[in-house]
């Protein structure tokens, strides 16, 4: 039994990411520390599907020409490369969501100014006014 979790340790730290972003989004009032979980659990997603896409042995999907030497083609064993796919998007998400990170703390900040705290049920206190 031990050994199943020591040996899938990637899904284990995958889940614990996820619950600590998803709890922090969820029952934070913070709004800075619901960005924060936002991250997290972005990076949770990101970092399962890279330790998905991963394959021991394998190497990069890059062959040196399409033809041979005597001009026949090369025949190619897909099992032995690591497919770029996942990790082409994940480099996408990561870009997305820095911009994303971006955007909202200059909400953050703009949200302080105007009502001088981040904090949810306040700025809806406010609001109600």
């Amino acid at each position: 039994m031990l050994e199943v979790i020591v040996s899938k340790y990637n899904y284990w730290i995958f889940a614990i990411l996820l619950i600590v972003g998803l709890y922090s989004m969820m029952a934070k009032n913070n709004l800075m520390k619901k960005l924060i979980g936002m991250n997290i659990f972005q990076w949770a997603i990101i970092l399962f599907f890279i330790s998905v896409g991963a394959k021991r042995g394998g190497t990069v999907p890059i062959i040196a020409g399409v033809l041979g030497d005597r001009g026949h083609e090369i025949v190619v064993n897909a099992t032995e490369y690591v497919n770029p796919l996942p990790h082409a998007l994940m480099l996408t998400a990561i870009v997305v969501g820095i911009a994303t990170t971006g955007i909202a703390l200059a909400l953050l900040v703009a949200i302080h100014r105007r009502y001088n705290t981040i904090e949810e049920d306040e700025i809806i206190e406010e609001l109600k006014k």
